[in-house]
């Protein structure tokens, strides 16, 4: 029967989802505490046979990624707010930073170890929403949230990235 281990055959249980990092701009994005999923969906086109109108065939059609979500606790790293500013800033059009206010990211996932077990690239992402405070409750006993609706225009798997072995020392990021 296969198994969804090789280097690590006594592994039997699937990698968590709790350890991960995001990186930008070269640099590892402090703070962030949960990424939605990624998430592309390609639409169906139906088409017909003239001579057999009753049976449908499916080919691909346009592929859309989702944005994602990124939230962190609210800290004095400016970073998500510096972002968000390059589309739209309090002064306006001309504030807007046409250059430079779409990144690559990449997003690592690691095992329980620290070990990067599946790396994607997050291609031509920028800010759509940004949320600079939460709802202020004084009934609430919550961590203050920032977050960032990123829109991307594609994602892509780093295959160099593979399984690593559970029993080596954890490389230096």
């Amino acid at each position: 029967m296969a198994k969804g281990f090789v280097k690590n055959a006594k592994r039997v249980d699937p990698y968590k989802s709790f350890k991960f990092r995001v990186k930008w701009d070269g640099k590892v994005v402090l703070g962030v505490s949960k990424v939605s999923a990624l998430k592309r969906t390609t639409e169906v086109v139906k088409h017909r046979d003239g001579g057999d109108n009753s049976t449908d065939h499916k080919s691909p059609g346009r592929t859309t990624y989702d944005a994602i979500t990124m939230e962190r606790g609210l800290t004095h790293d400016p970073e998500f707010e510096k972002w968000a500013n390059m589309v739209h800033a309090y002064a306006g059009d001309p504030a807007m930073d046409l250059a430079n206010y779409k990144k690559e990211l990449t997003l690592e996932m690691m095992n329980e170890k620290g070990h990067v077990v599946f790396r994607y690239f997050l291609h031509d992402c920028w800010v759509s929403e940004f949320t600079a405070l939460p709802e202020l409750n004084s009934n609430a006993n919550a961590l203050a949230i920032e977050s960032l609706k990123i829109e991307l225009e594609g994602w892509n798997r780093d295959e160099a990235t593979k399984e690593p072995n559970e029993s080596d020392p954890v490389p230096a990021a």
